[in-house]
């Protein structure tokens, strides 16, 4: 078992288009009716979108487990023991802290409390998956996804080689 580190920034509105964030359905929608059905080549256009933003993309996923099925080129780190994966986590906290959209979840004491909480819940196999609204409005989304095997999805391929 290992753990992979993934780290993402953007805009709030890229964020918030849940469809970019979830991997591409097994029955894609129906195709058009006709040349008219404008509504149908709306949605068959935009799934096409979202699945391959899905698949290319760096927009954190809904489920977490889902990093994996992302390219391996979005992983930040990879670790063996907990307790490194959860170093990583505590460093990149308080890199970004400053910028955090509240005042409680900047203090010292709040952060240390969420890296040991990660470090426990990874010893055990579990994911981690932490969301901060940033100043000009951005968001962070930091996670640390247990691999070969994750808890969630069993069956997903590691991204790397480890």
């Amino acid at each position: 078992m290992h753990h992979h580190g993934y780290l993402w920034t953007g805009s709030r509105e890229a964020f918030d288009r849940e469809g970019d964030r979830r991997p591409p359905a097994e029955d894609p929608p129906p195709p058009p009716t006709g040349e008219d059905d404008k509504d149908g080549h709306r949605l068959n256009e935009r799934y096409r979108e979202a699945a391959a933003e899905f698949r290319t993309g760096g927009v954190p996923p809904i489920q977490t487990a889902h990093w994996l099925l992302k390219p391996a080129g979005l992983v930040c780190g990879t670790w063996w023991e907990p307790k490194e994966a959860a170093a990583w986590l505590d460093d990149r906290l308080r890199e970004y802290a400053p910028r955090f959209g509240s005042r409680q979840e900047q203090e010292p004491d709040h952060l240390s409390t969420l890296v040991d909480r990660a470090s426990e819940r990874l010893s055990w196999g579990g994911d981690v998956s932490w969301g901060f609204y940033l100043a000009r409005p951005s968001y962070l989304s930091l996670a640390v996804v247990t691999c070969s095997p994750n808890r969630t999805e069993p069956h997903t391929p590691c991204p790397v080689r480890a």
